[in-house]
């Protein structure tokens, strides 16, 4: 099958204009980029450990360089006031700088000294898997792609970045800054591909691993191509969430309240581990809510090229059409809504923008509850005891993040948490130095921290055994 002739095209949400066009490759095409990537890639992982990394180091030079031509080109993308996009530059740039950091301590040989005989030397080596396709998704794109990239990079990994439709510039700029740091050629090859066009790259038998951040549907969709594929392959799944917070009694209320309006309502609530959920305990639950809506009231919701305006639109107008839906769905089954839309009139049938929205009355009966939103919209749950919201927040398909708002939060909770990260008072937030990871539907697999380079490389055991007296 050809594409040669199909466009993508990138519409800018808040305008709803085109912005950008690309052409799909062949089939031929992408077989051939693999190819070259495959070749580079038998050379670049003999290539000295601490010359991969200053590549890297140089990296992070090239792209900050790049700082002041990012923002307005990623809100034109994907809609995120263009005031917020210096988080993303910087968050990219102290991953990238934290995985350089451990990438010797992380790959070096493990040695087996203390347990060797005489005239035997035994030790672990970690090796690179090969071609790593990467399928970036575009609420985050600079910020997840570099989780993978980076280290792959750095393992002796060849690169093949797919970036979402909606920010197909920043793939570009990823290989620009690479390449200008002097990269070798082929090692990093960005791919605008279709779905179909996709899953043939993940069947490609020159595909040694595969990471996609996306939808549950979109990882299922993956999972089940490379199960297809004539060769195993690896796949790592970083997927959506519902992400709980728990209010306990001893919670510190403006605090707590300023920093869930942040978690839940940033970038218009479009990260897989925004705040989605809120259960509080009855003893501050009025006080709490009165607080919280009237702190969402004040958002500014317009242009995101405009400034003085912190929220945008969402990503498309499906997107919003899909979240005020359920919404409207929930508000059917007896939610309460707390936010006037008329104090957001940009917020119109038929456009991206959606106005932010606080829930009461709400349980797990309603999708709002239980089903990822991925837009400007909370629900505040209340609960009478550690244990129910343990319950609650466990009652779920999902599994990333989970916070605790709390000055002294009992250990049975953090332990009894189904996520892969815990938080306590803070939320919304990867620490490179530990690892991402989900559970349940939220995928698997491990980004970031030291283990973050064993899925993107593979364990070599060597056992030696001398032959001289």
């Amino acid at each position: 099958m050809s594409f040669s002739s199909v466009v993508q095209t990138t519409i800018t949400p808040h305008s709803q204009k085109p912005l950008t066009e690309r052409n799909y490759p062949k089939e031929s095409e992408v077989s051939d980029a693999i190819q070259r990537a495959a070749k580079a890639q038998k050379e670049w992982k003999n290539v000295a450990l601490k010359d991969r990394i200053k590549i890297a180091e140089r990296f992070t030079e090239e792209f900050k360089k790049m700082e002041n031509e990012i923002p307005l080109e990623l809100t034109l993308q994907m809609g995120r006031p263009v005031a917020q996009n210096a988080g993303e530059i910087r968050g990219t740039l102290e991953r990238a700088k934290y995985m350089i950091s451990i990438a010797e301590s992380s790959l070096a040989d493990v040695p087996l000294t203390d347990t060797d005989k005489p005239g035997f030397r035994r030790y672990i080596r970690r090796e690179a898997v090969g071609v790593v396709l990467i399928i970036a998704p575009w609420n985050f794109p600079y910020l997840t792609s570099i989780n993978s990239v980076l280290p792959a990079l750095i393992a002796g990994n060849a690169v093949i970045l797919k970036p979402s439709p909606q920010t197909p510039l920043t793939g570009e700029r990823f290989a620009q800054a690479f390449y200008n740091a002097g990269l070798p050629k082929d090692l990093l090859i960005t791919l605008h591909l279709t779905p179909e066009l996709t899953q043939y790259a993940v069947q490609h038998p020159l595909v040694n691993f595969v990471s996609f951040t996306g939808s549950v549907a979109g990882g299922r969709a993956v999972e089940r191509a490379a199960a297809q594929a004539k060769t195993i392959k690896g796949v790592a799944l970083e997927l959506g969430g519902k992400d709980p917070a728990y209010v306990r009694p001893d919670a510190d209320l403006q605090y707590s309240v300023a920093e869930l309006v942040d978690g839940a309502f940033f970038n218009a609530g479009q990260s897989c581990c925004a705040v989605e959920r809120i259960y509080v305990h009855d003893s501050l639950y009025d006080d709490f809510v009165r607080e919280y809506a009237q702190q969402v009231q004040n958002y500014k919701l317009g242009d995101p090229t405009t400034e003085g305006i912190n929220l945008g639109p969402v990503v498309s107008v499906a997107s919003a059409n899909r979240i005020r839906k359920q919404v409207a769905d929930a508000v059917s089954q007896g939610a309460k809504p707390l936010i006037a839309e008329d104090k957001f009139p940009q917020a119109t049938p038929g456009s991206a923008f959606v106005a932010p929205q606080v829930l009461v009355d709400v349980n797990h009966t309603m999708e709002v509850m239980t089903e990822e939103t991925f837009g400007p919209v909370v629900g505040i749950q209340k609960v009478s005891s550690d244990e129910e919201a343990l319950k609650l927040m466990n009652d779920s398909p999902y599994g990333l993040t989970a916070s605790i708002w709390s000055k002294s939060a009992p250990d049975s909770l953090v332990e009894n948490l189904e996520f892969g990260t815990v938080f306590l008072n803070r939320c919304d937030y990867l620490d490179p130095a530990l690892a991402w990871t989900g559970v349940k539907d939220s995928g698997r697999g491990i980004s970031l921290s030291k283990f973050g380079y064993d899925q993107l490389t593979r364990a070599k055991s060597v056992h030696l055994k001398s032959l001289n007296p």
